[in-house]
């Protein structure tokens, strides 16, 4: 899981919005270097079309394997309340907020999936699984066939 809020704020300590940022870039090579070490990768964040789309769509057309996009369609107030529930919420207002809000911000690839404001938190990481193929999926770790020291840990289990 590639968190945009935690590489960009925590990591590169960028406040984000302009168009000079390095998370975009950066986010992309860490998701390339990522599938291409065998891991599943899930992007997950506020992902501005104007600032990340381009890197988004051209890790969806370069990538060999299956890949599914998601969207989640909130209205601006929905944003604001969730926001205001979640544990590490940063000190901003819902004025601030309203600048940065941008609705239907869709990345416009084929078999994007909309999901819906309404939808329970399980219904939505049921739809994820399931339309990304994740739930059938294996787990991808692959760090056994790399690292001796837990091809040794493999071995003796």
């Amino acid at each position: 899981m590639i968190e945009q809020d935690h590489a960009r704020r925590v990591i590169l300590r960028e406040h984000g919005g302009g168009d000079d940022g390095v998370a975009p870039g950066f986010i992309a090579a860490m998701v390339r270097a990522a599938l291409d070490g065998g891991y599943h990768v899930i992007v997950e964040g506020i992902l501005h079309t104007g600032q990340y789309g381009a890197h988004l769509r051209a890790l969806l057309a370069e990538h060999p394997g299956p890949t599914a996009c998601f969207y989640l369609d909130v209205t601006f107030d929905e944003t604001v309340r969730r926001h205001l529930r979640r544990e590490e919420s940063i000190p901003v207002g819902p004025e601030t907020m309203r600048s940065w809000y941008t609705a239907r911000d869709l990345l416009g690839v084929p078999g994007e999936v909309l999901i819906p404001e309404d939808m329970n938190f399980e219904d939505v990481v049921t739809t994820i699984l399931h339309t990304s193929g994740l739930a059938q999926a294996m787990p991808s770790a692959p760090c056994p066939t790399r690292c001796a020291r837990c091809a040794e840990k493999a071995e003796t289990a």
